[in-house]
């Protein structure tokens, strides 16, 4: 059986293996390449060294939004994970109604980013409209508009990954806790936590990715207003591709940062959180 697998093997990974290469590692590649030329069109690339980095640097919207975008992300990597650590501890008590509010919490998760965002817009509008003001009165405002669009979205589907660590361990550990006379808190901090770690791994990483990439949500509910002060990386690395004229070269070279940036970030977190998981 595992020879036949072996053999014939190549025949179902070649299709995969050529639509990752076609769609993503030539236009990658192509991309950084890109990143150094000036261009309007891929045919009429011209080379032009590091000037691109240079503009990007001195471009203070993308300074701003890079800040912006750190800020949002440490808000809602810690929002998101506290809330639905919370509630998935919560619906793994055992009481009655559980699966339902399991379904009810995991459903905003299923609505599309730029359809969440006009919803929430019309929201927030609708409640500002009694103080006189709108969601883009002040960045402060996009600001929390954005971080409580995004707990909405992702808090549900965060929770079905800690349901599902919590669950995971063994009852006999639980007992022994109970035994040697460790209180509720105990528990929670001593064995629960640790013993959910893989599962902190996968929601940090996911909700800290997540966040560095927002924008369906922001171009929906803010589109960067007022004055550009709630434009995230990847609303204003489009907004310099496609919105000025002569700038692709430098669209593409923020493009190519941002990637690294959330890369190395992505990467260190694995890192750090993989080194708290414990072994049951």
């Amino acid at each position: 059986m595992n020879r036949t697998i072996k053999k014939y093997s190549p025949i179902f990974v070649l299709p995969t293996l050529l639509a990752f290469i076609i769609g993503f590692i030539v236009p990658f590649i192509l991309g950084i390449y890109l990143s150094f030329c000036k261009f309007t069109t891929v045919t009429d690339a011209k080379f032009t060294g590091i000037s691109n980095y240079q503009k990007v640097f001195s471009d203070d919207s993308f300074i701003h939004a890079l800040w912006f975008t750190a800020l949002f992300t440490v808000a809602a990597v810690v929002t998101i994970n506290v809330i639905a650590f919370t509630i998935a501890y919560l619906l793994t008590k055992g009481f009655k109604g559980t699966n339902l509010f399991r379904t009810v919490f995991f459903m905003p998760n299923l609505i599309g980013g730029i359809v969440l965002g006009y919803i929430w817009q019309l929201i927030f509008n609708g409640i500002l409209l009694y103080f006189a003001k709108t969601l883009t009165f002040s960045a402060t405002y996009g600001f929390f508009g954005l971080l409580i669009l995004m707990n909405w979205q992702q808090v549900g589907y965060m929770m079905i990954i800690y349901i599902a660590g919590i669950q995971n361990i063994s009852p006999s550990v639980m007992e022994a806790a109970k035994i040697d006379g460790a209180s509720r808190s105990q528990i929670l901090r001593k064995v629960i936590i640790p013993m959910v770690m893989p599962s902190v791994t996968i929601s940090v990483f996911l909700t800290l990715t997540n966040s560095f990439k927002l924008f369906d949500q922001n171009l929906a509910l803010t589109a960067g207003e007022p004055s550009k002060m709630t434009e995230m990386l990847a609303l204003n690395i489009f907004n310099t591709f496609y919105g000025r004229t002569g700038f692709e070269g430098v669209g593409q070279a923020k493009a190519v940062i941002f990637f690294v940036l959330v890369a190395v970030i992505a990467l260190l977190q694995l890192y750090y959180t993989r080194k708290r998981e414990v072994q049951a």
